[in-house]
């Protein structure tokens, strides 16, 4: 088992990048549609949520299978410039995560803005603060206090949902661990090394995550206190 944990760690680069640059991408995207979704036109509204619900309402891997498999039947896209990379099963898994990821993220962003009172946001005006004051100062502090638990689960669902990848042949740690137990014939053993490691990343995950916590419920009491 020690043998298939070290093998298995060969996979731990794959499976952290792709979680992290589908977390960093999908947050990005996260706030385009969290901002339409809150602007209040329906011409902006309509289609951001149309997209969240697409992309919540299906599974991953349907939505995997989708990019992989059917992107390579479109004919004007494999014309495209995009066609290099969508080709590739890296960008196709890093694709849906990002998508998927972004769906739910833009809930999470949309629920901690709205969680913000709106005596708040008119106390701010009220002293002559900027649009964008206010939402340095005032939105965006209050809404990630509210959201940052939410936000820590959906970062730990992208670490599972990396596995998935391994379906479209990339060698992450589930996939190396598929390849491993073709080899070895020993199930149970592989997939108990390939939990414990996906257990320990998360731990390592939700240890921040409570550290973060601590850390901006410690500044809420000293601007408290300081008050």
């Amino acid at each position: 088992m020690l043998d298939c944990f070290l093998q298995l760690l060969k996979g731990l680069p794959l499976t952290l990048r792709l979680a992290a640059c589908a977390c960093l991408a999908g947050f990005a995207l996260a706030w385009l549609l969290c901002a339409m979704r809150l602007s209040g036109k329906r011409w902006l509204d309509v289609p951001a949520w149309l997209l969240v619900e697409v992309f919540r309402g299906t599974p991953l891997l349907v939505q995997l299978f989708i990019i992989y498999y059917g992107f390579s039947q479109s004919a004007w896209l494999r014309a495209s410039f995009a066609w290099p990379y969508l080709r590739d099963a890296y960008w196709c898994a890093l694709l849906a995560l990002t998508l998927n990821t972004a769906a739910y993220t833009s809930e999470i962003l949309r629920g901690g803005v709205k969680a913000v009172a709106a005596g708040q946001q008119e106390a701010a005006a009220a002293l002559a603060l900027s649009r964008w004051q206010i939402w340095r100062h005032v939105i965006w502090p209050l809404a990630w206090r509210q959201m940052l638990p939410a936000y820590g689960n959906e970062v730990i669902l992208m670490i599972k949902a990396t596995s998935l990848a391994s379906i479209v042949t990339l060698m992450e740690v589930t996939g190396i661990a598929a390849r491993l137990v073709s080899q070895s014939y020993r199930p149970v053993e592989v997939f108990v090394c390939a939990g414990a490691l996906y257990l320990l990343i998360n731990f390592s995950i939700t240890r921040v995550v409570m550290w973060l916590e601590r850390r901006l419920h410690r500044d809420r009491v000293v601007s408290t206190h300081s008050h």
